[in-house]
C-alpha cells in the first residue's frame, strides 16, 4: 500500500537536508523507535515497538539507504522488518524529499508498504490514520532536533521511545473515521 504524507519545518532545506542524511539522529524520532546498530554509513539495525491493547509487538529492522540525490534533495530508504516473536513482517521503501516554503522546508514523503502476519490484519484506513498520526509526531521531534535548544532535542527524542500505543491510535482514528462519516451524511 502507498502512504503520502507532508509537512514543515521551520528551518531551511539544507539543514533539513544535514538532518535527513544523518539517519542515527532520525530513527530515534520515530515513535517506538530505538537505534540498536550502525552497520556502515548506509546501514543500520533498529528495533520498534508497538503495543496494540494488550498485544506488544516488536519488530527487528533493518534500515538501508537506497538512493541519494542531493540535488534534488531525495533520499530512499528501505526497511525490512520482522516481529521477534514471529507474528509478521514488513517492508517498506520510503522516499522522502524536501522543498523550501516560505522560509521553512515542506518535508514529503511517500511509503510503500507491505506487511504480512499479524499485522496485516488491520485495514487500509487504519493503518494509514496510524501513520498519519506517527508521520505528526516525527514531525514534531524533527523540529525540535533543528531547534537550538540541545535539551528540547533530548526531550522530543526521550518521548518518541515509548512504544507506538496501538489501542490510543485506533480510538483516535475510529473517532476521525466517525466524524468524516457523519460529515459526509449531514451534507
Amino acid at each position: 500500500m502507498k502512504i503520502e504524507s507532508s509537512f514543515e519545518v521551520d528551518a531551511p532545506p539544507e539543514r533539513a537536508w544535514d538532518l535527513l542524511m544523518d539517519v542515527p539522529r532520525v530513527v530515534p524520532c520515530m515513535p517506538g523507535a530505538t537505534l540498536d546498530e550502525v552497520v556502515d554509513d548506509s546501514n543500520w539495525k533498529a528495533t520498534m515497538q508497538v503495543k496494540l491493547g494488550p498485544i506488544g509487538l516488536t519488530f527487528a529492522t533493518d534500515v538501508s539507504r537506497e538512493q541519494v540525490d542531493e540535488a534534488a534533495r531525495r533520499v530512499t530508504l528501505g526497511a525490512k522488518a520482522r516481529e521477534t516473536r514471529n507474528r509478521g513482517r514488513a517492508s517498506a521503501t520510503i522516499e522522502s524529499s524536501l522543498a523550501p516554503v516560505d522560509g521553512g522546508t515542506r518535508v514529503d514523503i511517500v511509503t510503500d508498504l507491505s506487511l504480512s502476519g499479524t499485522v496485516a490484519q488491520y485495514g487500509r484506513g487504519m493503518i494509514e490514520d496510524i501513520s498519519s498520526q506517527m508521520v505528526t509526531s516525527f514531525a514534531q521531534c524533527l523540529q525540535a532536533q533543528l531547534g537550538e535548544s540541545t535539551e528540547v532535542a533530548e526531550q522530543a527524542v526521550a518521548a518518541q521511545a515509548r512504544p507506538i500505543s496501538g489501542l490510543s491510535l485506533f480510538f483516535a482514528s475510529l473517532g476521525r473515521r466517525l466524524r468524516r462519516l457523519f460529515g459526509r451524511r449531514s451534507s
